[in-house]
């Protein structure tokens, strides 16, 4: 799947983000290693603590159906309307991705239409995670 076909998938969920108190929807696209693509997006709450980001939502949705080998997540967001600006994921979705991820895990955004690429280690640098208690 090209970067542009997963983002493709990443703008159809923001479509469906719930987000009436920052107005910032975000989708998101988790492409596993057998090819299925997971989609997800930002849901808020107003009491803020349970509120859940795209990123997040892809990765348990796609962890419940018994995938976690990832290769590339597209993620696309912005204020309502035509997003403007990357949008890349928050500290605790890095996180989450890297339970699960390798730090070469491509992580895709876009701005004006122009995509970029970047790693989820470039993103998270010495990211603590499962090789830590293994020692790798």
């Amino acid at each position: 799947m090209t970067d542009l076909e997963l983002l493709t998938h990443a703008s159809a969920a923001r479509t469906l983000a719930y987000a009436p108190y920052s107005g910032y929807s975000v989708g998101a696209a988790l492409l596993c290693t057998n090819g299925e693509v997971y989609t997800g997006c930002n849901i808020e709450n107003a009491s803020y603590t349970p509120t859940v980001c795209a990123e997040r939502t892809a990765v348990f949705k796609a962890v419940s159906q018994g995938n976690q080998c990832f290769t590339a997540i597209a993620i696309v967001g912005g204020p309502a309307g035509t997003p403007d600006g990357y949008a890349p994921p928050c500290g605790v979705c890095r996180q989450v991705l890297n339970e699960f991820c390798d730090p070469s895990l491509r992580v895709i955004l876009i701005d004006k239409g122009e995509p970029r690429a970047t790693t989820l280690g470039q993103l998270l640098p010495e990211g603590f995670g499962p090789r830590s208690l293994k020692g790798d």
